[in-house]
C-alpha cells in the first residue's frame, strides 16, 4: 500500500513524501487436488467431444448400426460407457453351489442376471437420451434395461478373471439387444443376459442378428465390416481394418475412474415371505382357473399335484434326476388311467398378475374333454436382494374313456 503525504509550509514551495506500508488483506488458496481435478475435468471434456465426433463419423459410415459412446448416469452427468465396466462380485450364494465346476457357476451367474426384471421398452426408449444405472443400483432396485443387464453380467464375468465385453446389436426376436462377448481359447461365446443362454458364434439358433459395437473398461469399438452377421464377423477388434476404435492406442488422455463400487453388498431374502407369496400365487391361480371355466366343473388331482411339487425345486438348478424312482412309479400309475398334458413355466417375479397372465396364455384351462382334472404346483426359488425365480407346473388329466 502506498501513502502519499504532502507538506505545504509556504506559498512559494511545496514538498511531498511517499511511504510504503504492507497491510494483510487476505489470501486465496489453490489446493493441488483442486488443480488436478480441474485438469481431469478438462481431460474428460476433451474425451466426450472426441466421443461425439467418433459417433458421428461411425453413423456416416453405417447409419443403421448401433453405436453408443456416452450416456448419462443417475445424477444426470454425461460419461463414457467404459466407466460402467469393472469386475464386481456376484452373490456368495451363487459361488458356493458349484465349488468345483467353474462352467456351472458361470451358467448360474448368467441365470441370476436373467432373473432381474427387464425395464419395459416404453420406459427405455428416450430418443437417444440414455440413462444407465450402476450395477449395484440395478440389483438393489431389482430392475434394469437391456444394457444394464449386459453390463452386470460382463462385470460378474470379469470377477472370475474372464475377458468379457458388452456387445450392442439387434436380434430378430427382441429388436435392439445388448449381449456379452467372451473370447475363449478357440471360439467366441455370445451370452444373452435376459435369458441366461449362451451361444457359440456359429450357432445357427442364436437369435442375434447383427454385431454393431463393442466396449469394455478401456475402449469402444465400432464394426466397420461389410457383413455384420455374428457368424460372419471377425471378432479380433485389434484389427483396425475391421474395427474402428474410439481411443487410439497409447492414448494420453485422462483415464476416468469407474463409477461402479469396489464391491456389491447383498441382502438375504426373507424365506417366510417367499413361502407366503408361493401360497398366495397358488391359491390365486386355482381360483382363476375355475373362473376361466364358468361352464365346466374344475376338479383337482391331488396325486399329480404332489408329484409336481417334488419336481419343481429340481428344475431351478438342473441338478440330478428330475423324477425319482418313486415319483416315476406314481406317474406310471396315473398314466394307466389318464392322458396327461402339462409343462412347467419359469419366469422372474415382478408381480402376481404377470404370473396369472402367463398361465392364462397357455390355454391349458380351456380343455373341453369330459371328466378333465387339473394339477397345479408353484415353487419360488429365492436369490439375494429379493430376486425370485417363479416356477408354475400346470397339467391337465383326461380320463381314458
Amino acid at each position: 500500500m502506498i501513502i502519499e503525504k504532502h507538506e505545504d509550509h509556504s506559498f512559494k514551495s511545496c514538498s511531498g513524501h511517499s511511504y510504503i506500508r504492507k497491510n494483510w488483506l487476505g489470501s486465496i488458496v489453490f489446493p493441488f487436488s483442486a488443480l488436478l481435478q480441474q485438469s481431469e475435468f478438462s481431460g474428460q471434456i476433451d474425451v466426450l467431444e472426441r466421443a461425439q465426433i467418433f459417433k458421428k463419423n461411425c453413423k456416416a459410415l453405417f447409419p443403421e448400426r448401433r453405436i453408443t459412446t456416452t450416456v448419462f448416469n443417475d445424477e444426470g452427468i454425461q460419461i463414457l460407457v467404459t466407466r460402467y465396466i469393472k469386475a464386481l462380485n456376484p452373490p456368495q450364494q451363487l459361488l458356493d453351489i458349484f465349488l468345483h465346476d467353474s462352467n456351472a457357476t458361470l451358467d448360474l451367474v448368467a441365470r441370476f442376471v436373467s432373473l432381474i426384471p427387464i425395464m419395459p421398452d416404453t420406459l427405455d426408449e428416450n430418443d437417444g437420451f440414455d440413462i444407465w444405472m450402476t450395477s449395484e443400483r440395478c440389483i438393489s432396485l431389482a430392475i434394469g434395461n437391456k444394457e444394464e443387464h449386459a453390463i452386470l453380467l460382463c462385470n460378474f464375468f470379469l470377477y472370475f478373471g474372464k475377458k468379457a465385453l458388452v456387445l450392442l446389436g439387434t436380434s430378430m426376436l427382441e429388436g435392439h439387444v445388448a449381449y456379452v462377448l467372451t473370447p475363449e481359447t478357440d471360439e467366441y461365446l455370445l451370452w444373452n443376459p435376459l435369458t441366461g443362454q449362451c451361444h457359440k458364434q456359429f450357432d445357427p439358433f442364436c437369435p442375434l442378428q447383427s454385431v454393431d459395437c463393442l466396449f469394455d473398461g478401456e475402449n469402444v469399438w465400432f464394426n466397420i465390416q461389410q457383413n455384420n452377421s455374428p457368424r460372419a464377423v471377425y471378432f479380433d477388434y485389434s484389427k483396425e481394418s475391421f474395427w474402428k476404435q474410439l481411443l487410439p492406442k497409447n492414448y494420453q488422455g485422462t483415464k476416468a475412474q469407474s463409477i461402479q463400487p469396489e464391491e456389491i453388498t447383498y441382502s438375504d431374502t426373507n424365506k417366510s415371505m417367499v413361502e407366503d407369496l408361493k401360497n398366495r400365487i397358488e391359491r390365486t391361480l386355482k381360483y382363476k382357473i375355475m373362473e376361466w371355466r364358468p361352464k365346466q366343473p374344475t376338479r383337482w388331482n391331488r396325486q399329480c399335484t404332489f408329484i409336481l411339487r417334488q419336481i419343481l425345486p429340481k428344475l431351478e438348478l438342473g441338478t440330478g434326476n428330475f423324477v425319482s424312482s418313486e415319483e416315476e412309479s406314481e406317474f406310471e400309475r396315473l398314466l394307466q388311467f389318464y392322458w396327461v398334458a402339462g409343462f412347467p413355466i419359469q419366469m422372474p417375479y415382478t408381480d402376481v398378475q404377470s404370473v396369472i397372465d402367463a398361465v392364462y396364455q397357455t390355454g391349458i384351462h380351456s380343455s373341453e374333454f369330459p371328466q378333465t382334472e387339473f394339477a397345479l404346483a408353484v415353487y419360488i426359488h429365492p436369490y439375494a436382494n429379493n430376486i425370485l425365480s417363479v416356477w408354475v407346473y400346470l397339467a391337465s388329466l383326461a380320463r381314458y374313456q
